[in-house]
């Protein structure tokens, strides 16, 4: 396998001289993780990882999607079902699967992360094959134990400044307190994720039930007032412990501003039951002016994922629950979505608020224009399909000249 140390830099003598150039002068620059998906409870616990499977293959959609793509179903993978109870326990026989079909994985993003893990983590250079799967599953369990493996040891060695977690309202943020308390220095920030307290379709018959814990948590009442301050209450907790910024996954992009009565109207509709699809999306949108608002106040960095059609495999989401590889991209007009909410804020210098986008075509027709306009905008960069060496070229190519540099903020890199 031997990777190529310009593997990723133009093919052109003199382009990739200046890339070289380019990549020596930030390669060691410590990382700065705005949008991360690790678990604060690996910082906390600081536990050796258990297996080469539970590392590289359950917990990964990238993976498994495109296994399932291919014929091989989720059950084989030992993907635990909607009770949490996996089919297939034998960890070697899923790795040999995973193995076997590893040729697959060609010109994929998926491919370039986990051979670069496997040479830089575990010296490992042979590509996985169905061949030597035994003894690449082998030398990997082998070194999971070395404490030079365990988290903390991991965010050291990365250079990793800080690296922010991906936290529900209602996360009582245990084990952030815990890391606080080991006196270990290295920074895990939580980020306010409201989408299960925000969005009614979303596990529609808990959401009152997830409502009322947010008031309780914050001792506000069970009103429309009460709720947005409880939500300023919770913004406050997570802030107390480190957290920059909030993060949005709504189905669209839309935003509304609506005067106080019809919100409150429109809460009490959403809360108590006989809402429409409509006015269910018309209160998300509303609450991201809300939140919006929010940020303005507090300082809270504000992000919006938006687009994705969630669990859109029927009988896969019936059998396995939510986040199984099955959500996909939709078209999403931001210049009309956001409107009201840039209406109300966008003017304001004072506010950051980061577009994400899994529609392309949206990037140069409308992201850049709006970034290159509007004080409080900020393009966030290529997200989940696209966060790939191509995505990020595509990403320069259509948005620089528009927006420039200063309104886009980096490349997160959704870990």
């Amino acid at each position: 396998m031997a990777l190529h140390p310009d593997r990723l830099l133009p093919i052109e003598a003199e382009a990739r001289g200046i890339a070289r150039e380019l990549f020596a002068s930030v390669e060691k620059l410590p990382i700065l993780s705005p949008h991360g998906h690790t678990e604060p409870a690996w910082f906390a616990r600081n536990e050796a990882f258990a297996d080469p499977v539970s590392l590289f293959v359950r917990p990964d959609h990238y993976i498994f999607r495109l296994l399932y793509s291919q014929g091989v179903p989720l059950e084989a993978l030992g993907i635990p079902d909607r009770n949490g109870v996996p089919t297939n326990t034998d960890n070697r026989a899923i790795w040999r699967l995973f193995a076997k079909h590893w040729y697959q994985f060609r010109a994929t993003p998926s491919r370039i992360w986990f051979e670069h893990a496997l040479e830089s983590n575990f010296g490992i250079a042979e590509r996985l094959t169905e061949a030597n799967a035994d003894s690449i599953y082998d030398a990997i369990a082998a070194a999971l134990p070395d404490p030079r493996m365990r988290p903390r040891a991991l965010f050291d060695r990365f250079g990793i400044e800080a690296i922010s977690t991906t936290d529900g309202a209602l996360d009582s943020l245990t084990f952030h307190d815990e890391i606080a308390r080991s006196g270990w220095p290295g920074r895990v920030l939580p980020a306010y994720r409201p989408d299960a307290v925000v969005d009614p379709d979303r596990d529609a018959a808990g959401f009152a039930g997830r409502v009322e814990q947010l008031v309780a948590l914050a001792g506000t009442p069970l009103s429309w007032r009460g709720y947005l301050d409880a939500h300023r209450a919770r913004r406050a907790y997570f802030k107390a412990r480190g957290a920059t910024s909030t993060d949005h996954g709504h189905p669209s992009a839309r935003t509304e501003n609506l005067p106080a009565a019809e919100a409150a109207a429109l809460f009490e509709r959403v809360l108590f039951g006989g809402h429409s699809p409509e006015e269910a999306d018309r209160f998300r949108g509303q609450m991201l002016t809300e939140m919006a608002r929010m940020s303005l106040d507090d300082g809270l960095v504000m992000q919006i994922h938006p687009g994705a059609w969630r669990n859109h495999n029927r009988d896969l989401f019936a059998a396995f629950g939510p986040d199984k590889g099955a959500d996909i991209p939709t078209p999403t007009n931001f210049v009309t979505a956001l409107k009201p909410l840039l209406d109300e804020v966008g003017n304001e210098a004072g506010l950051t608020i980061i577009l994400f986008t899994l529609d392309e075509t949206a990037f140069s027709r409308e992201l850049a224009p709006l970034a290159g306009h509007y004080p409080a905008l900020r393009l966030g960069p290529p997200w989940w399909f696209f966060d790939s060496p191509e995505g990020m070229r595509r990403f320069h190519e259509t948005v620089t000249e528009t927006a420039g540099f200063y309104n886009t903020v980096g490349f997160n890199d959704d870990t």
